[in-house]
């Protein structure tokens, strides 16, 4: 019998338990990263959002973008110009979506329900981007309004081509667009599979 046994070296369970505890670190924050973006940008009202997103041939994730940034997706909210609901409709804007429907019934409180309000502000998206044509312009018209967008698309100053935005003269639209734009390419990354 030989009295010196060889030694093992511990070298390769070290390793391999380093390994295994680097994998499971990084697979939970991964994870944990990706459980912290899909509650930063939430789905929610998936089935008022992808109904009236389709009638008004709008992407369902401009709708949740435009959601997220104007309201947290909180029904209730009220901004400091009196906009309400999930996609902040203004009453003025209300009117104008109303009498563009023929809508006879619905009424400005009703843009504190979940589903009206989603209804109206998909219409409105809609019309935005059936005059417009792209997710830039809309962005802005739903802010600052149409009137204004339609002088700067005019203005070669702020647009070359008369179809897209090159600059946003005001900088809390030029940075609502921005939001708009990131929150959506956002959605698409995380949902659109």
């Amino acid at each position: 019998m030989n009295r010196y046994r060889r030694k093992r070296s511990a070298a390769p369970i070290i390793i391999a338990i380093v390994l295994v505890f680097a994998l499971a670190l990084g697979a939970a924050g991964y994870f944990g990263y990706q459980y912290y973006l899909e509650r930063t940008y939430p789905i929610r009202y998936e089935a008022y959002v992808e109904q009236y997103a389709r009638e008004n041939h709008i992407n369902k994730y401009l709708v949740y973008a435009v959601i997220k940034t104007e309201s947290g997706f909180r029904p209730d909210a009220v901004s400091n110009v009196g906009a309400r609901g999930l996609m902040q409709i203004m009453e003025d804007t209300f009117d104008w979506i109303k009498f563009k429907s023929d809508d006879e019934e619905t009424v400005y409180y009703d843009m504190y329900d979940p589903q009206k309000n989603i209804d109206f502000g998909c219409r409105l998206l809609g019309y935005l981007y059936e005059e417009f044509g792209n997710v830039e312009a809309v962005a802005a018209a739903y802010h600052a309004g149409r009137g204004g967008v339609n002088e700067w698309l005019e203005d070669s100053r702020y647009s070359k081509d008369g179809v897209h935005l090159d600059v946003i003269p005001i900088p809390d639209t030029a940075h609502y667009v921005d939001k708009i734009t990131k929150a959506m390419d956002m959605y698409i990354r995380l949902y659109d599979k």
